[in-house]
């Protein structure tokens, strides 16, 4: 099993009186490092599945985050599994960025040296090797990594297969701060923790960033995507609306994706002459169905009965009038994947 490792950067305390120092980036960083580490668990109160072994580094933590300290972490983040791990690297802080480009502020930053050079960060990534790179970074001008001015006015962005780059706000643009963590991080966390999953439960870079883009309005900060990801690997797992060993039988239930499958009364608990099998599959439906991943048949207008709402046709009728189910778009997309051994057997 690929290696998992993630490295959280927080940055409240500024030595120059030129940044002041900050509120939040601490609590970020901690908090970050806190939900990457376990995927979602069904017993309460109990830490799911090991996700990455993650580590943070804060200003409170009793060592000095100066340019040089950054950029040792950061090889070895980068460096510690030989190119074999899937690597996370997340900052919050002061970010600036001059005719030089990006950088990220660290303690010593000062306006001739404000720290750690996004460039670099990119180039370590870059050079890795990693199967999987992702680097999120909530501070000020983030988006200006990876960008290059070929003299003309034209923008380029240099970035190596298998990297992601996740930017709380552009090139140009300032990050905020909210309650109890930053505006962007907020989200962040909000999207790990399911607000970006799928109906298996999985949150991946591209997903966050479109639940960040649609919960930004047009005048705060924009987030930015980079990537050269050749696989969308999951950031965390969260609670799944449908199981995979629901999406696995498929197949067994649909002998093609575009198949009807019949029902009749015997799928109904209520009925007398229902079947615990049939029952079981009836159950099994309503994860689908709640995923949207199933359908029912459509009624004309004089088929509902009566006080049934005139939407659609709930599995229960299907049930009781010997009609059929079959998948959405969505749910013909997961036979595909299921056919093909992606949830197990």
């Amino acid at each position: 099993m690929t290696k998992k490792l993630a490295l959280a950067v927080g940055i409240n305390e500024y030595e120059s009186n030129v940044f002041e120092n900050l509120t939040w980036c601490e609590a970020d960083a901690e908090a970050m490092k806190n939900l990457l580490a376990n995927h979602w668990g069904p017993e309460k109160d109990v830490a799911g599945p090991r996700n990455y072994n993650a580590r943070s580094l804060t200003s409170a933590g009793g060592t000095r985050i100066s340019a040089d300290k950054l950029r040792q972490d950061v090889s070895m983040l980068m460096n510690h599994s030989m190119g074999e791990a899937d690597v996370l690297f997340y900052f919050s802080g002061h970010g600036v960025a001059n005719d030089e480009g990006g950088f990220l502020v660290t303690q010593d930053g000062t306006p001739e040296n404000p720290g750690y050079p996004m460039k670099e960060l990119l180039d370590a990534a870059n050079r890795s090797g990693n199967p999987s790179v992702t680097i999120i970074l909530d501070c000020c001008h983030s988006g200006q990594i990876g960008n290059i001015t070929d003299g003309e006015g034209l923008n380029r962005v240099s970035i190596s297969p298998n990297v992601t780059i996740l930017a709380g706000a552009g090139a140009t643009q300032k990050a905020a701060e909210d309650w109890d963590h930053s505006l962007f991080t907020g989200m962040m966390l909000e999207a790990l923790n399911g607000g970006a999953s799928d109906v298996r439960g999985e949150v991946t870079a591209a997903a966050v960033y479109a639940y960040l883009e649609q919960s930004l309005g047009p005048w705060e900060q924009t987030p930015v995507y980079k990537s050269y990801a050749r696989k969308f690997l999951p950031l965390r797992r969260c609670e799944p609306v449908v199981p995979d060993k629901i999406l696995a039988q498929l197949p067994r239930w649909f002998r093609r994706p575009d198949s009807k499958y019949p029902m009749d009364p015997s799928y109904e608990y209520t009925d007398d002459s229902r079947d615990p099998v049939m029952v079981e599959i009836f159950e099994q439906f309503k994860d689908l169905r709640n995923g949207n991943l199933l359908t029912t048949n459509k009624w004309s207008e004089e088929d509902y009965p009566p006080h049934e709402p005139h939407t659609h046709k709930e599995l229960y009728w299907s049930a009781m009038t010997s009609d059929s189910v079959r998948l959405t778009p969505q749910g013909r997309l997961m036979w595909k994947r299921a056919k093909r051994g992606d949830f197990g057997g």
